[in-house]
């Protein structure tokens, strides 16, 4: 399984939700854009309204899983993009194998996969 950097820097956030690549879906909001670094990156946001600590890092350990799901894919897929992943709040509810479409749907409409 390949190591997948993760984005830190919040004018990254800002820079992806500002762009014009935005896929909702009733569980996550993913959000693609490119960078200059030649590496695929991704990040995880989940506010306050999905629930309380442990159900916000419950929803970030089952997207994280569900991503790692095409950590093979991502290895020969094209490179220097960022993915945001937003939680909604019935992504709270949801497993890692429900949020597999989702995420594989939004990486093949950027052109990503």
């Amino acid at each position: 399984m390949a190591q997948l950097q993760t984005i830190k820097e919040n004018y990254t956030f800002r820079r992806l939700y500002k762009s014009k690549k935005c896929y909702v879906y009733p569980q996550i909001v993913v959000y693609v854009g490119r960078n200059r670094l030649g590496v695929f990156r991704y990040g995880i946001t989940t506010s306050k309204k999905v629930g309380n600590a442990v159900k916000r890092s419950r929803c970030r350990r089952v997207i994280r899983a569900a991503l790692f799901e095409y950590s093979e894919s991502l290895e020969k897929c094209k490179k220097g993009f960022d993915i945001v992943i937003v939680a909604r709040t019935k992504a709270a509810f949801v497993k890692s194998s429900e949020l597999y479409v989702p995420i594989g749907e939004s990486l093949k409409k950027a052109g990503v996969i």
